[in-house]
């Protein structure tokens, strides 16, 4: 398995990165090789991915939701990946967003690409550009306040 961290501080409040983050079908305006992201339900996710001209589809499963602090998801199918997105105040007006992520590489041009970094480095893009995304709005695409534990929905706000 390879596992990548990255983080950024973005200039908006630490609700206003969540709730944009918890906006998953958002993903392909600012995530490099997600064509499209399709919510099945409260705590299922379908990705299209096209990575270096390899097209892969999958689902994942959203194993916890703790609103303000983070998210985690493990794919249910390959390609098999995981990870977590934590958010933390720096103060009134700016969050970190820390990242990791692990993947089974699954082919030799994606294992060179792990050991290489590229894989670490497509992700720092992709946070630089959700600090764009996020900062240069007045508010969020949207927001999902709900709690998931072990993929069971604890709370019903809403999608």
């Amino acid at each position: 398995m390879a596992t990548v961290q990255e983080s950024i501080d973005v200039n908006v409040p630490l609700s206003q990165a969540y709730n944009q983050w918890t906006q998953f079908e958002d993903f392909p305006q600012f995530m490099s090789g997600v064509e499209s992201v399709r919510q099945l339900n409260a705590a299922t996710v379908h990705f299209a991915t096209s990575i270096a001209g390899v097209k892969r589809e999958y689902d994942a499963q959203i194993t916890v939701q703790d609103p303000d602090r983070r998210v985690s998801w493990e794919s249910l199918t390959d390609p098999r990946n995981a990870g977590s997105v934590w958010f933390a105040s720096l103060g009134p007006a700016d969050t970190r967003v820390n990242v990791e992520l692990t993947w089974e590489p699954d082919s030799a041009v994606e294992n060179i690409g792990a050991t290489v970094g590229l894989d670490a480095h497509q992700v720092a893009a992709d946070l630089r550009r959700f600090k764009k995304f996020i900062e240069e709005r007045p508010a969020e695409t949207g927001a999902w306040r709900d709690s998931i534990s072990g993929g069971e929905v604890e709370g019903r706000e809403g999608i």
